[in-house]
C-alpha cells in the first residue's frame, strides 16, 4: 500500500489487510470456504477476470456500484443484496488486490454504514496439480442492530453466500 492513511482512514475496523495476510483477528466470526472451479490455465484466467471485474458478484444478483471497472486498492464499492425495499447496501473499500501468475483476487473492508464490520476476500488460485479454486474468507461482527438481532442466521447466510460464489463462478468459467 502506498499510503496506508489514505486507505484505512475511513474503515469501520482496525485490522485492515488481515485477509491478505491470512490472519484471523480475535473477536470476530471467521469464514473460510474453498470451492474447486475446474482445471487449467483457461479456467484460472476466466475465473480471475470474473472476480476482479465484479462479474461474479453481478452474476449472483448483487448490485455493484464501484469507482472502477476492476477491483484495485482503494476502489470504493457499494454492494447491494436483496430486492426492492429489502435491498441492503454495504459500502466498502478495496483494501488489497493481487493479479499474479497463479493467484488473483481482492479483499474489501467495510465502511461506516455497512451492516457488518470486517473484511472479506475473494481469491482464485491455480494449484501445482492444475486445479483452480476460489477461496472466500472473511472476519466480521454485526455492525447494526438488526444484524446483531439476527445472530447465528447471519453466519448461516454468510456461509451460504460464500458457497454460492463458488457455484456461480464455476458456472461462469464453464460457460465462457
Amino acid at each position: 500500500m502506498s499510503d496506508t492513511r489514505l486507505v484505512t482512514e475511513d474503515f469501520s475496523y482496525a485490522e485492515t489487510g488481515a485477509t491478505q495476510r491470512g490472519e484471523r483477528p480475535a473477536g470476530y466470526r471467521h469464514l473460510h470456504v474453498r470451492t474447486r472451479l475446474g482445471a487449467g490455465e483457461g479456467c484460472f484466467r476466466t475465473a480471475a477476470r470474473a472476480v476482479l471485474e465484479w462479474r461474479m458478484h453481478r452474476a449472483m444478483g448483487v448490485t455493484v456500484d464501484a469507482d472502477a471497472e476492476q477491483a484495485a486498492e482503494s476502489v470504493r464499492v457499494v454492494v447491494g443484496l436483496g430486492v426492492g425495499w429489502l435491498r441492503v447496501h454495504g459500502p466498502c473499500r478495496v483494501v488489497w488486490a493481487v493479479e499474479e501468475e497463479r493467484r488473483a483476487g481482492f479483499g474489501y473492508g467495510t465502511l461506516p454504514g455497512h451492516p457488518e464490520v470486517g473484511e472479506e476476500a475473494f481469491v482464485v488460485s491455480a494449484e501445482e496439480d492444475g486445479s483452480v479454486w476460489l477461496t472466500v474468507s472473511s472476519f466480521s461482527v454485526p455492525g447494526v442492530w438488526w444484524t446483531r438481532a439476527a445472530g447465528p442466521l447471519i453466519t448461516l447466510f454468510q456461509r451460504a453466500y460464500a458457497r454460492r460464489c463458488g457455484r456461480v463462478l464455476r458456472h461462469l468459467v464453464q460457460s465462457g
